[in-house]
């Protein structure tokens, strides 16, 4: 018997291409598509930002007229479809005259106000129900905070419409570090009953959380990987939701799922904004882009490692560690070219080691997309000294082009990054577990006299290039994820 083809909406704030801030954006642009390639009928919903509507690449086209979405009682905003694709894949673009119109770059997708995401989550509620023709999802698939009411609207006031009586939720956390906190009068203009607000629901140290909203309303709850599944069950990652987390992983709604990227925009073997490509059979592509990015930084050439870094500059992803060491890391024979933007403590740290040492550092202060392809085709390694992970994507694609991660061994870096064992030859890159300047530097060590042996270091690159984190797998996992779900929905129904 064929499987079943399933009804898949999923739900998030940013997708890729159309709008990207973080690794939520390249997810959610991807799992679709992965989903899709395994026979599903899959959709996106997401806002419709200004810099959508204005790329005539996207081709936007009308598609549902002005519809009211109820708010709170005597009041509701005007709302209108519009509708683009990722390849085969549609993406129904909510838009609005009040929200969401101002987003005319990536950093501006975001805000700091509840009302945006109460009107994008009962939104979703109301579109589905207008398509024609019909389309009963059998899973909404929402993801992080901004889409944390959808499940709850689907519980609490649309449990019993034809649409959505029998879809089933998941709810993936990115990242439980933003969780959604508004002050309690938030809930009533969700058009939320007080009910709701006690502990076991919306209620959070006096205040209403859309993030646990998620978690408590939700068939299935799921975060990036498997062990961050298992660390936010702590104090130490769990952002006062921990006992939250216990709860639903002892009662079995509670898994980890790794992301994975997408090979075919990933692929040095045909990336058009490398210098030149290259793959595990054949790697001399991979030095004409050290000498490329070596140009582009304003590097000298030299045989030393270059050591890459991409990231959002902040806390939670190392840069403490890395200012500890930076003097150490400088007086190796390495080069470091670095690319992000963040915290302004850190991007001035990076300002002042370039001045100190421009023959040795690079600061990109920014974002360039390009450049980062650059990035991970030309360098030797890749660091992530994160202090939480929930799965990381620079290591995923780092491995692809052949760029020998360095991380700290936590969250999704210690599910795809085992530590290289020079005498095995296994592993596929530089761990490790204390989260100190002196632990980052031993493994930075460890990588370099490992780089020093030639014929060793090609095998690890080999074996980096030939790991599989291709979307495939884990799309097949959150196919059962779904399953499981609507089994949950179907034994409720019945019982």
């Amino acid at each position: 018997m064929a499987a079943r083809k399933l009804k898949i909406l999923l739900v998030s704030a940013e997708v890729a291409p159309f709008a990207k801030v973080g690794g939520l954006a390249d997810v959610a642009g991807a799992l679709p598509k992965a989903l899709k390639a395994l026979g599903h009928d899959v959709r996106v919903a997401m806002p419709c930002y200004k810099m959508i509507e204005e790329n005539p690449a996207y081709g936007v086209k009308d598609l549902l007229p002005t519809f009211q979405v109820p708010i709170h009682e005597g009041y509701s905003e005007p709302a209108w479809v519009r509708q683009t694709s990722i390849g085969d894949v549609p993406v129904y673009l909510i838009a609005s005259d009040r929200y969401f119109v101002d987003a005319t770059e990536s950093k501006k997708v975001y805000t700091f106000s509840a009302e945006p995401y109460v009107f994008f989550a009962r939104a979703i509620t109301e579109f589905v129900p207008r398509l024609q023709p019909s389309w009963t999802p059998d899973i909404i698939h929402c993801n992080d905070w901004h889409t944390g009411l959808t499940p709850v609207y689907l519980k609490q006031l649309y449990h019993n419409h034809p649409t959505w009586a029998k879809t089933a939720s998941v709810f993936t956390v990115h990242n439980l570090a933003y969780q959604g906190e508004f002050d309690f009068e938030v809930l009533r203009y969700a058009g939320l009953p007080d009910s709701l607000f006690t502990y076991d629901k919306l209620e959070f140290f006096g205040r209403m959380c859309f993030m646990k909203g998620g978690l408590v309303f939700s068939d299935m709850v799921n975060t990036v990987s498997k062990t961050y599944a298992e660390e936010i069950q702590t104090p130490e990652y769990g952002a006062r939701l921990e006992g939250q987390l216990r709860h639903l992983a002892s009662i079995g709604r509670l898994t980890g799922i790794v992301n994975g990227i997408d090979y075919e925009v990933y692929n040095p073997a045909t990336d058009p904004n490398i210098a030149a490509n290259f793959s595990a059979d054949s790697l001399d592509g991979k030095a004409k882009c050290k000498t490329d990015l070596q140009k582009r930084s304003d590097l000298p050439k030299s045989k030393n490692p270059v050591i890459g870094i991409i990231s959002r500059l902040a806390d939670q992803k190392g840069f403490d560690l890395i200012e500890q060491a930076a003097e150490q890391l400088m007086s190796m024979p390495l080069q470091l070219i670095l690319l992000g933007t963040g915290d302004p403590r850190y991007e001035q740290l990076f300002r002042d080691l370039e001045a100190k040492y421009p023959k040795k550092l690079k600061a990109h202060i920014g974002f360039d997309a390009i450049l980062a392809q650059a990035i991970y085709a030309g360098s030797d390694m890749f660091l992530m000294p994160s202090r939480f992970e929930p799965c990381g994507l620079g290591q995923l694609m780092s491995l692809r082009y052949g760029t020998i991660p360095i991380v700290r061994s936590t969250g999704g870096l210690a599910d795809t990054i085992q530590d290289y064992q020079p005498r095995t030859g296994k592993g596929n890159g530089f761990a490790f577990a204390e989260y100190s300047a002196d632990a980052m530097m031993d493994a930075v060590r460890r990588a370099a006299a490992v780089y020093d042996d030639a014929e060793k270091w090609r095998h690890l690159v080999i074996a980096a290039m030939k790991c599989d984190y291709s979307w495939n797998a884990s799309a097949k996992r959150y196919v059962d994820l779904y399953k499981q779900a609507m089994a949950m929905v179907n034994l409720a129904s019945a019982a």
